[in-house]
């Protein structure tokens, strides 16, 4: 597959989960809660900055963002996809937040002018770049001289069962490696050391730190719905699936989550996410 294909594939991946990421917007700002709180603390956005979501989806962090850096600021939520971007300006608006724009950008290939940002945030979407390296030197450029960045990734798998297991039960039911090779998955860079190289390649003070996410659902059957609905690098998985093939998977996934089974009949996961920062020299 070539880089176009593949990015295509992966641009194609998200677009079909869009949908669910609207719809489930409020529930990943609630698990999400803790990083973007922790993001904004360390970058400090402020009256009159200008700052920039990447891989926004429907656009929690910088929403959150956007109250802090008025008046004279304002924020822009940015994804590849653009139902992604759609969604996060429908809740920008019912906000009443005016000082917000989308824009369609890819991670990797920022089309931004140098120097243009006072803050960069991106929440659990540097993983999903095809060339982390080249990400990390497009966010150290669109930033001022001194601009905060702070970029959240997925811990490692096993720090993250509520979605390791998932890999887990559809890399044993289909015999083969869950994401499939060459493409970038949620824990490409819970490696330790992998974020603090990278952002040390381009950034000053980079300092990496784990947040704890734990994720509790009501039961079994909330849980996986959400999973699957959102989960990019398994919707044409799961969604080209036999009838047969999904209960199956099914009765691995519930003999897999026993562990985090609660007496009430819900699960309550662990779950860790590296946060990176840093800032522009200058």
């Amino acid at each position: 597959m070539t880089t176009t294909d593949l990015r295509q594939h992966v641009q194609g991946m998200w677009a079909s989960v869009a949908d669910a990421w609207d719809t489930y917007a409020g529930l990943a700002d609630e698990v999400h809660a803790a990083v973007t709180t922790r993001m904004l603390e360390i970058t400090a956005p402020g009256p009159g900055d200008h700052v920039l979501e990447l891989a926004c989806g429907a656009g929690g962090a910088g929403l959150a963002a956007a109250r802090l850096v008025e008046p004279g600021g304002d924020v822009v939520l940015s994804d590849v996809v653009p139902a992604m971007t759609a969604a996060a300006g429908r809740r920008a608006a019912e906000r009443g937040a005016t000082n917000v724009q989308t824009k369609i950008i890819d991670l990797d290939q920022i089309d931004e002018p140098d120097a243009a940002y006072d803050v960069v945030l991106c929440r659990e979407g540097l993983m999903f770049a095809l060339d982390p390296e080249l990400a990390v030197r497009e966010i150290a450029r669109v930033l001022r001289p001194g601009g905060r960045a702070a970029v959240a990734v997925w811990g490692p798998r096993e720090q993250n069962p509520w979605l390791g297991c998932v890999f887990d039960a559809v890399s044993a039911q289909f015999e083969r490696p869950m994401p499939p090779p060459g493409i970038p998955g949620p824990f490409a860079l819970s490696e330790p050391g992998r974020l603090e190289q990278l952002l040390a390649g381009e950034l000053e003070a980079v300092e990496v730190e784990e947040v704890a996410v734990p994720l509790i659902a009501a039961s079994f059957d909330v849980w996986w719905s959400r999973v699957s609905a959102l989960a990019g690098p398994l919707s044409s998985i799961l969604g080209g699936m036999s009838g047969e093939a999904q209960t199956a998977l099914r009765s691995r996934l519930e003999d897999a989550v026993l562990p985090y089974r609660t007496a009430d009949g819900g699960l309550s996961f662990a779950g860790v996410s590296l946060l990176g920062s840093g800032r522009r020299a200058g």
